[in-house]
């Protein structure tokens, strides 16, 4: 018998308790981040799905929750996709995690909004000067794998 997807409120409710008591390399609590991430891929557009995905994008990177939860989870295929094209995984060439996100219909959208969040001016301006440098550079350089120029 199949299972009652969850809503969207339901993977929101799940990722801030996952992440709960997690903060960014600001300080700031880190369900700031995917609500953010979440909120950009509604305004470029993107569907349900995507915004699922938003909510859990680095759910399974930082082992807030294990790629066993995703894979039972009452989510749609097209969602768990999404999640684990977005997931780095150790040692991985940033040329290959951006091919598995070009390859993953959907994920480029997802992606996007995070890299725009993580690049926002207001958020690098509380690091350090060589963290805010070094993270800069890097997210222009996955921007430009993934051909998102300008």
């Amino acid at each position: 018998m199949p299972r009652t997807p969850l809503t969207l409120a339901q993977v929101e409710a799940t990722a801030r308790a996952a992440h709960s008591g997690q903060t960014d390399k600001a300080g700031r609590p880190y369900a700031e981040h995917l609500q953010a991430v979440a909120e950009g891929v509604r305004a470029r557009g993107g569907d349900e799905e995507q915004i699922a995905a938003a909510w859990l994008h680095d759910a399974v990177e930082d082992d807030a929750l294990s790629t066993r939860w995703l894979r039972e989870a009452a989510l749609s295929s097209r969602t768990k996709d999404i999640v684990l094209a977005v997931s780095k995984r150790a040692g991985e060439p940033p040329e290959a995690y951006a091919a598995r996100i070009l390859a993953t219909p959907g994920a480029l959208l997802v992606k996007e909004s995070d890299l725009a969040h993580n690049a926002d001016p207001a958020r690098l301006a509380v690091l350090d000067e060589a963290t805010c440098t070094r993270l800069t550079e890097k997210y222009a350089r996955m921007r430009a794998l993934l051909g998102l120029v300008g």
